[in-house]
């Protein structure tokens, strides 16, 4: 919102939220109506073109978001947070009103419905058009809209982005958007008035006209030297990312629309422009000193990445679905198609933690495919991958994350650590930290525990030994568990192991995600589910409590978080994930991964020096609200 809201600032469907695009829906069935009825193809036309628009824009967006995560070419080095997400969530507004537009024009204007779909002569008096008015006018409204007056009512709005993405160009209050729509109209109405209007001389300029936007907001140099050595006049004609980038930090200048001959001619051009240019495209890919690998867990998990809908991404990822995601299951199969193809990682997020410089790498796997024989090797080899570039480049820890079912494969990553002793990366699995939340969630006076350990872990064992030497009674309702367990226990701990095979009164059960409904069913009212495992338990009771997987609340000096990790609400973060950082953080020359684990104590304490604090049931509630 600009700082001193004009008239009509907010947008008609404000007030609709995600049924905003309900005002379209009597356009596409009229249009689908006329079409059976009369064929008329122009008219149906119009949604497949504003869906592509949608698509097209996508595309810049997660593009923008890989490469400015990887660092090179990257402009600018400032983060994005929550708030810039929220405020650009908007940004397909401009596609609604698009549309409302075409679709109004077409029933309006009888003219249009037997346009040629190919002009010459209509496109080259477009291009000249734009060149000369579009550019010139735009050029001084922009001016104008930096004037104190229009710009603390509107144009303030879009500058509030510092840090430009892909979707931060369409991201404007109604009435500037409306006068943009109005300039690009110049070209439209000329053509028509020239007889000279195509089907693809419209479609062709939107298209330009995106393309172009997106370019110069995506936050990262593409526009290689090569163009301009070729053709030096081409500066002149067409802007590059960094040279809009400087409009959005210095705001004084820069600012033509694509092309900035009219900065040149008019003495608004940022000194600084080719320096920058330069810098960008000389700008290597970042070298972490942390990486957190994990990987895709549900089908539709690819929409929440960072990388796939910001929208959906920068909230948490609820076990039950979007309804309007299963709409998208040619895209969702797509990507199944695509991770048996494509055997990479790839990085998704870079935060700054201090002086630290962390990435997230995602396995191109889904988690069922940890459950399947014959993707055993495959999943195996990306690890095993991954882990050699990470040595590669010279990272310092390595943290697996969610890859609880390859620790099956790979023992947490000890087989690789055994085979390549030579390693300078740490691999770390969290497994201390993890152990250390879960104890620190238990509520205070509590004396006795259900522990449920069907896949018993380093994490279960370790989480039995310690509450037993605290004189917690730790209770198992299966007998074959409560022998592994005892085995694993010195004899004074083992004291406080009981097996009960009747129903347990303890209302405090920590779990791991393998709990099913029955069992859930044995718990008295009111008992506090939490879970130990990296993967949230499905809920089946109303009146019992379920604590969030082991996490913390990152401190505010962690930057560049604008996602959300997985299921975990806002600024939070997993245990496994925050452990490569304290590794990092206290210098830990050594591996956590198979059998191997940190002092608990020690560890907690490390991550609460570091500024992390405990997710607690209550912050938990408060997150939800």
């Amino acid at each position: 919102m600009a700082s001193k809201p004009g008239i009509l600032t907010e947008w008609p469907w404000a007030n609709l939220g995600n049924f905003k695009y309900l005002v379209l829906v009597p356009f596409v069935g009229h249009s689908i109506y006329s079409f059976l009825r009369e064929g008329d193809i122009g008219y149906i036309a119009i949604l497949p073109f504003l869906l592509f628009r949608f698509i097209h824009n996508q595309i810049w967006i997660s593009l923008s978001r890989h490469r400015t995560a990887k660092g090179n070419n990257r402009i600018v080095d400032r983060s994005i947070e929550f708030d810039q997400v929220d405020r650009e969530n908007s940004w397909d507004d401009q596609i609604i009103f698009n549309g409302l537009l075409y679709y109004i024009g077409y029933l309006r204007m009888e003219q249009v419905h037997h346009l040629p779909l190919w002009r010459t002569d209509g496109l080259i008096i477009t291009a000249l058009i734009h060149i000369g008015p579009v550019e010139f006018i735009y050029y001084w409204f922009h001016r104008a809209l930096h004037h104190h007056f229009l710009y603390s009512r509107y144009h303030s709005h879009h500058h509030s982005s510092i840090v430009t993405q892909p979707i931060s160009a369409f991201i404007h209050p109604f009435a500037e958007v409306a006068s943009y729509y109005a300039i690009f109209a110049v070209p439209v109405i000329a053509t028509e008035f020239t007889g000279t209007t195509s089907v693809a001389t419209i479609t062709l300029y939107v298209i330009f006209t995106d393309f172009m936007n997106n370019l110069g907001h995506c936050n990262f140099e593409v526009i290689p030297k090569w163009m301009f050595s070729l053709f030096p006049p081409l500066k002149y004609l067409i802007y590059t990312p960094s040279y809009h980038s400087l409009h959005h930090t210095q705001f004084r200048t820069n600012y033509s629309l694509f092309m900035p001959i009219y900065d040149y001619i008019f003495g608004t051009m940022d000194k600084s422009s080719d320096t920058l240019y330069e810098k960008s495209l000389e700008k290597k890919a970042e070298v972490p000193d942390v990486v957190h690998l994990t990987h895709l867990t549900t089908l539709q998990s690819i929409y929440h990445l960072r990388l796939g809908f910001s929208s959906l991404a920068s909230k948490p990822h609820m076990t039950s679905s979007k309804w309007y995601l299963w709409l998208m299951w040619p895209v969702t199969l797509w990507s199944i198609v695509i991770t048996w193809i494509y055997s990479h990682t790839f990085v998704i997020e870079r935060n700054l933690f201090k002086d630290l410089k962390l990435q997230t790498w995602a396995i191109p796997k889904f988690r069922k495919q940890y459950f399947s024989q014959w993707q055993r090797k495959n999943i195996n080899n990306l690890i095993k991958e991954a882990i050699m570039e990470a040595d590669q480049k010279g990272v310092k820890v390595l943290s697996l994350g969610l890859l609880n079912q390859a620790k099956k494969l790979n023992k947490n990553g000890e087989i690789y650590i055994r085979k390549h002793p030579e390693l300078k990366v740490n691999v770390v699995d969290g497994s201390s930290l993890v152990v250390a939340v879960v104890l620190n969630s238990i509520p205070k006076g509590t004396s006795q525990v259900v522990l449920q350990a069907r896949r018993l872990s380093k994490v279960a064992n370790t989480i039995a030994l310690a509450l037993c030497q605290r004189g917690i009674q730790v209770v198992t309702l299966d007998e074959e568990e409560y022998k592994r367990l005892k085995a694993r226990l010195t004899p004074e701990a083992a004291a406080n192991l009981v097996l009960s095979k009747s129903t347990c009164v303890s209302k405090t059960w920590l779990v791991d995600d393998g709990l099913c409904e029955d069992e859930q069913l044995k718990a008295p009212k009111g008992t506090l589910f939490i879970p130990y495992s990296p993967f949230p338990l499905k809920k089946v009771r109303e009146d019992c409590f379920y604590f969030s997987t082991p996490a913390m609340i990152c401190p505010k000096h962690l930057q560049n978080v604008d996602s959300c990790e997985n299921w975990l609400p806002r600024r939070v973060m997993s245990a496994s994930r925050i452990a490569g950082i304290l590794h990092a953080s206290e210098g830990w020359n050594e591996h956590e991964c198979g059998d191997m684990m940190f002092d608990v104590d020690k560890v907690w304490k490390a991550s609460l020096d570091h500024g992390f604090s405990p997710f607690t049931m209550s912050s938990a509630i408060e997150a939800k609200i």
